[in-house]
């Protein structure tokens, strides 16, 4: 569709603490993804500013891969793009856990149920990023 603009990256790290000392272990996802194959997309996880959907999610050997389309006819979709134009590149997962473990660190989720992918500018695990992105589409789209 004109003006949706393509994103992918991965929305968390197996194995990587987050700045709160969590840790996602390898396969937590797996139950959510087989209810939930999709997921909203957000910035800066605030609900009113829906700006697409994760349309493409999957476990792989790095983590939670994501590849969604920018809507441009959703409330979020214009300050979504204005933040990729100025280079956020930051993803952030809204979750519930369901399985967890304490540890000294934080915690390690064992299970979680996908809420939600965010687009933010300062993410908890500092390495989820985008790793692309139609950057002509984002400047045209602007």
């Amino acid at each position: 569709m004109r003006g949706q603009i393509v994103v992918e990256g991965y929305a968390a790290l197996f194995g990587t603490p987050d700045m709160e000392g969590d840790v996602v272990r390898a396969g937590a996802f797996r139950e959510s993804l087989k209810r939930r194959p999709h997921a909203p997309m957000l910035l800066q996880h605030e609900p009113r500013l829906l700006a697409g959907v994760w349309s493409a999610l999957r476990e792989d050997a790095r983590g939670l891969f994501v590849r969604g389309r920018i809507d441009p006819t959703l409330p979020g979709a214009a300050r979504a793009r204005a933040a990729l134009g100025d280079g956020v590149d930051g993803l952030s997962i809204g979750f519930v856990a369901v399985v967890s473990e304490r540890t000294p660190a934080g915690r390690v989720l064992i299970e979680v149920e996908l809420l939600e992918v965010s687009i933010v500018a300062q993410p908890m695990q500092p390495q989820a990023r985008l790793i692309w992105r139609e950057a002509a589409a984002i400047a045209h789209a602007a």
